[in-house]
């Protein structure tokens, strides 16, 4: 094997056991060979108890210290599914949890040369025993195969003595046989499994205080039962307890799940797929396990709903309601009426929801929407017209950014005053935008409790303040950003600030106080994009909600620089903020509210 010219000295390395040192010498010049001329593939082979999964817990923690040796993603495959693999790979390069086939189009995009650590793949699959999903083989050809088909990416595989990936070209190392037979290996049957979970006062098992092996290991072991009725006993006593859907493995009830022959409760198939990428994610809380859960079931399934609705409320934050039946978008608060939001249907029309149930109020009725060129011009049917982004002025009239990226003034009612200040924003943005391609609006949001405000954004970085209570003839602008902006939104501070907030396609978020010079570092930077901003004054003081395009969502506490990051079912789209701390989301099903408990959101 041909070694780049600098390898790592493996006694800066941790300590390592004199007979794994060989092993571990050959593995680090595999990873740190940048010539490209040696195989993509590095097999652990061995039998139970020979330190495999040592040797790469080893390299893991010392190859973080040197650039050419870094590990991009550590997948632990045991129980894990092809869908379940790509989730939690996909979620460690960066792209949030992806399909299979989404993921192998992110990855061969991917400029990065990456180093992947694939521990127990000889142990992956679950569910039952004669789907596909069940064998290590389907992940190895569904993924791990097309993965290493790409030039740019490398894998470190411990397979045990299955023979796996064994026709690939590949650089081994086999540790032999161990001090384990394989006797530890978990085939206590289902009864000797649930005997071990303590009970509750009524006799039903008690989940929470069950041991993790009993956790990870019993719906395995009811789908081995022999006794086919004894099975479907155990499997549907499982899948409708839900107690054990709130702690038991989330691996394991994804691959069961899969399975349509499954008799399943209610409609806890969908529920339970819309949460399990997220619950995937190594979730150990059970509240926030049971919020996930709940708000996959808001809206969709009322029994389960209630049920968790107790433990999830225990938790930090908490799901309200889900409107799920169209993907309404664009959401935004009507400034003086502090229940109202306004959101944008499939077809374009404007609509209004009540922010706290979020029933509906009612449409917009029939407003004018007009391109200004400065005076008076015919109104445009509303399904010509698709927002992407609403800044109202009350709830009469609004500014609306277009997906054509065009700024459109819309008055439902006849208001000349606020048409005439509307169409004059609409109009030095087209202009402008006219004038240089870098003043073209790539982002709208809307803020401000004294005064409402529009914050526009565009693709030279500048970003716009204009009052929609008052004429103005020029906004307050900066340039905050070197690329383009991707959001902004604004909020007053109960001490008379005006702190707007923007993003940029770099992944920076800074902080301008329209008074003040912008801060000189961005209050946030990141690799990701992203892709919604939402600010609000609440009891805790000023909350900036930030949303990232790898499905993270942020919650900023500006004056302490405090984050909590908050767990969500999809990449958020769209967000706003109340100040009772109620946060809309807007996801590709449609649009969801969160309440958030002030009181301890910065407690740790």
């Amino acid at each position: 094997m041909t070694v780049g010219a600098v390898t790592p000295d493996i006694a800066s390395w941790p300590p390592l056991d004199e007979e794994k040192r060989a092993f571990g010498q050959r593995l680090l010049n595999w990873a740190a060979d940048d010539t490209a001329v040696g195989p993509q593939l590095f097999l652990v082979r061995g039998a139970e108890g020979s330190g495999k999964s040592h040797l790469l817990a080893w390299f893991l923690a010392g190859a973080a210290g040197h650039p050419r040796t870094t590990v991009h993603a550590t997948v632990l495959a045991a129980g894990l599914t092809a869908e379940s693999f790509a989730w939690s790979l996909g979620r460690q390069l960066g792209y949030g949890p992806l399909s299979p086939a989404r993921l192998l189009d992110r990855v061969s995009q991917d400029e990065r040369p990456l180093l992947i650590l694939v521990p127990d793949l000889h142990r992956a699959g679950a569910g039952p025993a004669d789907l596909s999903s069940a064998a290590p083989q389907t992940l190895v050809a569904e993924l791990l195969e097309p993965l290493l088909a790409l030039p740019h990416l490398r894998v470190a595989v411990e397979v045990g003595t299955s023979g796996l990936l064994a026709a690939h070209d590949a650089e081994s190392v086999d540790l032999g046989d161990g001090g384990d037979n394989g006797s530890g290996n978990g085939q206590a049957s289902y009864t000797e499994l649930v005997a071990a979970v303590p009970r509750t006062a009524d006799g039903r098992p008690d989940w929470s205080q069950a041991p993790d092996m009993v956790l990870r290991r019993v719906l395995d072991a009811a789908l081995r039962t022999d006794d086919v009725d004894a099975q479907g006993a155990a499997v549907r006593g499982l899948l409708t307890d839900p107690g054990f859907l709130v702690h038991g493995s989330a691996t394991a009830l994804t691959a069961v799940l899969t399975d349509e022959r499954i008799p399943v409760p209610g409609r806890l198939r969908e529920v339970w797929r819309r949460a399990a990428p997220e619950l995937t994610a190594f979730h150990t809380d059970s509240a926030e396990r049971a919020a996930l859960l709940h708000a996959a079931a808001v809206g969709t399934d009322p029994d389960l709903t209630e049920y968790l609705r107790p433990l999830a409320h225990q938790h930090w934050w908490s799901a309200v309601w889900a409107r799920r039946a169209l993907h309404e978008s664009a959401p935004a608060l009507v400034p003086g009426m502090e229940r109202w939001l306004l959101a944008s249907d499939p077809t374009g029309r404007l609509r209004t929801y009540d922010v706290g149930s979020g029933a509906a109020l009612g449409g917009t009725a029939s407003p004018s929407v007009g391109a200004s060129d400065g005076a008076a011009v015919p109104s445009v049917h509303p399904t010509f017209v698709r927002p992407r982004s609403v800044a109202p002025c009350d709830a009469r009239s609004a500014l609306l950014l277009d997906r054509s990226d065009a700024l459109l003034p819309l008055v439902t009612e006849d208001d000349p005053t606020a048409a005439f200040a509307l169409e004059r924003i609409a109009e030095h943005h087209g202009s402008a935008a006219l004038a240089g391609e870098e003043s073209l609006v790539t982002a709208l949001g809307s803020g401000g409790t004294r005064s409402p405000y529009a914050v526009v954004g565009d693709r030279g970085g500048t970003v716009h303040v204009w009052s929609l209570g008052e004429y103005q003839d020029v906004p307050r602008s900066c340039r905050v950003h070197e690329q383009p902006v991707t959001a902004v939104t604004c909020v007053d501070t109960a001490d008379g600030l005006t702190l707007t907030f923007s993003a940029g396609a770099d992944g920076a978020v800074r902080l301008w106080e329209t008074s003040a010079e912008p801060m000189p570092v961005p209050v946030q930077q990141r690799r990701y994009r992203t892709t919604a901003l939402a600010a609000a004054d609440t009891s805790a003081g000023p909350v900036l909600a930030v949303a990232w395009s790898d499905g993270e969502l942020h919650l900023w506490h500006v004056f302490t620089g405090r984050v909590r990051v908050l767990p969500w079912l999809h990449v958020c789209d769209a967000l706003a903020l109340t100040s009772e701390g109620l946060l809309v989301i807007g996801d590709p099903e449609g649009l969801n509210a969160v309440r958030l408990r002030l009181d301890v959101l910065w407690e740790r």
